[in-house]
């Protein structure tokens, strides 16, 4: 009885985090891919520089691939989706790739006509290096046959992808608090959000990953 309960704890856990992960990452495509379907700039989820036509298309060629990531990403990480259905976890995975190349080159477009700052181009810059790092490792990996190895690079990637969530959560936190501290300024909360999605969100991988390896050791 204490064996089988120990063991249902940590999978309740697994799944409690994995839907909690999934839903989320739902809810922000669902609420940021739409929006870029019908064509209108006035639509934007983000704010446009007026004087670059061209920062529209970057940012609505980026949002949908990136958003197809956000949603495929949760459901690679399910052991008996990947276990049994192998041939359906290849395909999910090379289109995950393939739209993570597509997002990240129009990101770099859409960040270098970005109005938000220099720090938050920075960080956006960084955000797309180590996510097309990630992902080339994850591939390298796989094609290695080192399937442990490239797990854990695709545990960083989508992290990374994951922070696309965070940052939205970020800024709703804080605007809000732009409503009681007056000194906030947009910018200053909009670069803030950015580093933090970034930090929390590589950390928050690398110190799961670090739990697995100890797991695996016990």
């Amino acid at each position: 009885m204490t064996t089988t309960a120990s063991t249902r704890s940590p999978r309740r856990l697994w799944w409690a985090g994995w839907a909690t992960l999934a839903l989320s990452a739902a809810a922000i495509a669902a609420y940021s891919v739409p929006a870029y379907l019908t064509g209108d700039p006035a639509q934007s989820r983000l704010p446009l520089n007026p004087d670059v036509a061209l920062h529209y298309l970057s940012i609505a060629v980026h949002a949908l691939p990136a958003g197809l990531v956000l949603l495929l990403g949760p459901l690679q990480f399910v052991p008996a989706l990947r276990n049994r259905y192998r041939a359906l976890h290849r395909v999910i995975g090379r289109v995950y790739m393939v739209s993570v190349v597509f997002a990240s080159v129009a990101a770099v477009l859409a960040t270098t006509f970005s109005v938000n700052g220099f720090s938050a181009q920075v960080a956006f810059y960084l955000l797309t290096a180590a996510w097309l790092y990630s992902l080339t490792q994850a591939y390298r990996t796989i094609r290695r046959g080192q399937v442990r190895l490239h797990r854990v690079w695709m545990i960083r990637n989508y992290a990374l992808s994951f922070a696309a969530v965070l940052l939205r959560v970020f800024l709703l936190l804080g605007l809000a608090a732009r409503s009681r501290y007056e000194w906030l300024t947009v910018e200053s909360v909009y670069t803030t959000s950015a580093w933090a999605s970034i930090l929390i969100s590589a950390g928050v991988a690398e110190w799961f990953i670090v739990q697995r390896s100890l797991a695996a050791r016990r």
